[in-house]
C-alpha cells in the first residue's frame, strides 16, 4: 500500500525538472567544510566505503564524490578470457534467456526492441541472454565494458525520469522502456564467439545525466553516433559514468551460448557474471 501510494506521488511530480535542478546542485562547486559534512554523512547512511577509490576526501562536488574512481589495482579480474564480467557494482536483479524478443525483469516482459531503441537490432538477441545490475545509491557509479572488442556505435534515447527502484519496478509499467537510455554495443573478436554484446544504461530520477568514453559531451546527446575507428576497449575498460543513478541491463547473443557463473543478489565490478560455453544460458 505504501508503495503503491509512493508510485501514485511520483506519476504527478515534475520528474524532468527535478532531475536537471538535482544535475545542477549535484555540479554546485561547494565550501570544504560543507563537502566534508555531505560526504560524511552520505557515507554512513547508506554505508559507503571509500578504500578502494582513488581519491577519499577533498571532493570539490557531490558529482565529483558520487562519480569517484577506483585507485588502480583495486579490483582483480578472472584470468580465464572466455569468462564475461560485471559491468558494475549492484545488484544483480535478473538473469535470463530472451523469448522471442521479450526479456523478463522481476517477473514483467520488456520489449527488447524499445531497451535497445532499434527493432532491426533487437533481432539479433532473440534467444539469447540477458541481465539487470540495479546500482544502488552505495554503490560506485562508473560502468565498465564485461567483454574485450570494440564499441562501434551508442545509441541515445529520450525518456521519463521514473526511479530505478522496488516502488518503480513494482508500480510504473514499461518502466525500463519509458525512462531515458544509453546502449553501448561493442563488438568482439570472433575467437571469443560471444557476437556483440550490448550493454544499455538506464537513467532514473535524479540522475543527472549520463556520459560515455569516447564522446565528448556533458551528457550523450540523443541519436546515433558511430565510432570510425571503432573505439578498442578490454574487458574492465570505464565505457560509461552515472552522474547519479541507475541501471545496467547486458545482452548477450544466443550463439555466445552464455552459462550464468552469478546467482541474483550483490555483485561488484570485475566480478565473474558468465562464461561463453556449450551450456546455454539458464
Amino acid at each position: 500500500m505504501i508503495t503503491y501510494a509512493t508510485a501514485q506521488i511520483l506519476r504527478v511530480l515534475p520528474r524532468t525538472q527535478m532531475t536537471r535542478a538535482m544535475g545542477r546542485l549535484a555540479e554546485y562547486a561547494w565550501p570544504d567544510p560543507v563537502g566534508r559534512a555531505v560526504v560524511s554523512i552520505y557515507c554512513r547512511v547508506y554505508d559507503v566505503a571509500l578504500d578502494e577509490c582513488r581519491q577519499r576526501r577533498g571532493f570539490a562536488s557531490f558529482d565529483e564524490f558520487f562519480t569517484r574512481q577506483l585507485r588502480d589495482g583495486a579490483r582483480t579480474l578472472p584470468d580465464d578470457p572466455r569468462v564475461v564480467v560485471s559491468p558494475a557494482d549492484g545488484r544483480i536483479d535478473s538473469l535470463g534467456l530472451v523469448d522471442g524478443r521479450a526479456f523478463t525483469v522481476k517477473g514483467r516482459p520488456y520489449d527488447v526492441d524499445e531497451l535497445l531503441g532499434d527493432p532491426v537490432e533487437a533481432k539479433r538477441y532473440a534467444g539469447g541472454a540477458g541481465c539487470v545490475v540495479y546500482l544502488s545509491p552505495r554503490d560506485y557509479h562508473r560502468v565498465h565494458s564485461p567483454v574485450t572488442g570494440k564499441i562501434v556505435a551508442v545509441r541515445s534515447m529520450p525518456g521519463d525520469y521514473y526511479p530505478v527502484n522496488t516502488i518503480g519496478v513494482r508500480h510504473v509499467p514499461n518502466l525500463f522502456v519509458r525512462n531515458r537510455r544509453v546502449a553501448i554495443m561493442i563488438d568482439t573478436p570472433e575467437s571469443s564467439g560471444l557476437g556483440r554484446v550490448t550493454v544499455v544504461m538506464v537513467a532514473a530520477m535524479v540522475v543527472g545525466r549520463i556520459t560515455v568514453a569516447g564522446i565528448d559531451a556533458r551528457d550523450v546527446p540523443v541519436g546515433n553516433h558511430t565510432f570510425s575507428p571503432h573505439r578498442e576497449v578490454l574487458r574492465g575498460d570505464e565505457i560509461g559514468v552515472f552522474h547519479l543513478g541507475s541501471t545496467a541491463v547486458v545482452f548477450f547473443e544466443p550463439h555466445a551460448k552464455l552459462a550464468w557463473l552469478a546467482p541474483e543478489g550483490p555483485i561488484r565490478f570485475g566480478d565473474p557474471l558468465g562464461v561463453r560455453g556449450d551450456g546455454g544460458a539458464g
